[in-house]
């Protein structure tokens, strides 16, 4: 299937939604048993992010994948996600990564972590993105049993040890935004850049901090032109310089979590406006549009 016409760009904004103390480089000191007693700073952070949208020089529609963990306490946030006309999807229930997970565990999780979101919204949840990108092909065979109509969670790079891979999707020789896995089921791949064989991580997330606004610009607009969509990701607490530091964490885990924090979003909201002429859409909404 050939990608949409680079006439007709597509950028899909996600943003999951887990707060400072629930990221995976956090787990050799920070166990879930003692989340209740963090600072929860994920509903300011988010609200944040939803008046940076809605300020944006063009209408801006984007997919929140919320941990069942945060919704729960937050139920709320969630309604306000929903109402500002954005997607609410799903990010598991507790950051469990997918291939730590048995399969019934796994799919105990999915379909929770649905069902609490549709409680609240009222709606019906379409989309999943596992923890860490940590899919695997017999976890998205859950994801699709689980009822959901989406997953967007292969990373094709494979320089991080915590991404999971999709067998399928690793043997194609053309990247595309969006892959039918089924006549009813889709993976909406995060973007990467990719140069002759090799794969640069481009998606958003830490490699969107540390990389100079120009550069990041340029690789998106060569990815817009090989496929016509850019799908991009980040956190509420990127945009949170203030967020409380933690002690005890590996050097290397420290600084991809706290680099670059102050600026953050700012260049989100430059992204943005640089990129008016596209059609900034949710997961769902570019399903939907996708030539059959």
């Amino acid at each position: 299937m050939d990608p949409p016409s680079i006439n007709n760009k597509k950028i899909l904004l996600t943003f999951d939604v887990e707060d400072w103390f629930q990221v995976e480089n956090f787990k050799q000191c920070i166990s879930n048993s003692t989340w209740p007693l963090r600072e929860l700073r994920v509903e300011n952070n988010t609200i944040e992010l939803l008046d940076l949208l809605a300020d944006a020089p063009i209408p801006v529609r984007a997919t929140f994948f919320i941990l069942g963990w945060i919704a729960i306490r937050c139920p709320n946030l969630v309604r306000e996600i929903h109402q500002r006309g954005h997607e609410v999807a799903s990010h598991g229930i507790n950051h469990d990564l997918c291939y730590k997970q048995t399969p019934n565990v796994l799919r105990r999780d999915l379909i929770k972590s649905k069902g609490i979101l549709e409680d609240i919204i009222g709606s019906e949840v379409s989309g999943y993105r596992a923890p860490s990108f940590s899919i695997t092909d017999d976890a998205i065979n859950s994801v699709q049993e689980a009822g959901y109509l989406y997953d967007s969670s292969y990373n094709s790079y494979e320089g991080h040890g915590r991404y999971g891979a999709l067998t399928q999707l690793k043997n194609m020789q053309q990247d595309l935004p969006l892959y039918a896995l089924s006549p009813s089921f889709y993976e909406i791949p995060v973007s990467n850049l990719r140069i002759g064989n090799r794969v640069i991580p481009w998606g958003g997330g830490g490699y969107f901090r540390l990389l100079p606004s120009f550069l990041h610009l340029a690789g998106v607009k060569q990815i817009l032109l090989q496929t016509g969509c850019y799908t991009f990701y980040m956190h509420p607490w990127e945009i949170d310089p203030d967020q409380p530091r933690i002690n005890g964490v590996k050097p290397f885990y420290r600084y991809r979590h706290y680099v670059n924090l102050s600026s953050a979003k700012n260049k989100l909201e430059k992204f943005i406006s640089k990129n008016a002429g596209c059609s900034f859409l949710t997961c769902r909404e570019f399903i939907e549009q996708w030539p059959s």
